[in-house]
C-alpha cells in the first residue's frame, strides 16, 4: 500500500470513529427546533466563519430551496454572512466581534432559532450573537468541534463532532446539514 493510500484509509478510518459516536439526541432536538420555527413562521439564521461560513451558505439554501416547495409552509431561513458588504462595514466601523450580533439586531424576533456553526467553538463573533439571541428569548443551536468550546456551554442545543481536527469537524458539519434536509424533506413529504 502506497504512502496516499494509507493517508486516505486512515482519514476516513478516523472520521467514521467520530460518526460513531455521533449526538443523535442533539440532532432529534434540532430537527424538532427547525419544524417548530417553520410552524409559527420564525426565521432561522445560522452563521460561521471560513469553512464554516460555506457550511452556513450551503444550509440556506439546502433548506430554502430543498425543502420548501408545494403548498406548506415554508422555511424562513437567513445566512448572516453572506453579505459581504454588511459585514465589512459593520468589522470597520462597529467590530469584528460584532458582524454577526449587529444584524440580528434588524431582523430577530422572539422564537427565532440562531445556529452557530464554529469549529473550535471559541468564534466570538458567533458567540456574542448566540448569547444576544438567547438572552433575548431564541432558541440557540451550536455546531462545534474539538471538545466544544464556549459555544457548546452556552447554546440550547450543541451538537459537537468530537475531534481535534478542524477538517474533519467540519466534514462532520456538512454531513449534519445534508442529514437535516434529507430529514426534514422525509417528514414534510417532499421528493429528494
Amino acid at each position: 500500500m502506497d504512502a496516499n493510500t494509507a493517508f486516505s484509509r486512515s482519514y476516513l478510518q478516523s472520521l467514521k470513529e467520530v460518526l460513531d459516536s455521533f449526538d443523535h439526541e442533539a440532532f432529534e432536538r434540532m430537527i424538532k427546533a427547525l419544524l417548530d420555527a417553520r410552524e409559527k413562521g420564525a426565521t432561522i439564521f445560522v452563521m460561521g466563519n471560513g469553512g464554516s461560513a460555506s457550511t452556513a451558505s450551503h444550509w440556506v439554501c439546502d433548506i430554502n430551496k430543498g425543502c420548501s416547495g408545494g403548498d406548506h409552509d415554508r422555511f424562513r431561513m437567513m445566512c448572516l454572512n453572506d453579505s459581504i458588504s454588511t459585514m465589512l462595514a459593520y468589522a470597520n466601523d462597529v467590530s469584528y466581534a460584532d458582524v454577526f450580533v449587529e444584524q440580528l439586531k434588524n431582523f430577530f424576533e422572539p422564537g427565532d432559532v440562531v445556529i452557530g456553526i464554529s469549529g473550535s467553538g471559541n468564534s466570538e463573533n458567533v458567540l456574542r450573537a448566540v448569547a444576544w439571541a438567547r438572552e433575548n428569548g431564541g432558541t440557540t443551536v451550536g455546531l462545534s468541534g474539538f471538545s466544544g468550546g464556549r459555544l457548546a456551554t452556552i447554546v440550547d442545543i450543541p451538537l459537537v463532532a468530537r475531534v481535534h481536527d478542524m477538517q474533519k469537524t467540519e466534514d462532520v458539519h456538512m454531513i449534519v446539514v445534508h442529514m437535516v434536509m434529507q430529514r426534514l424533506q422525509g417528514l414534510l413529504g417532499l421528493a429528494g
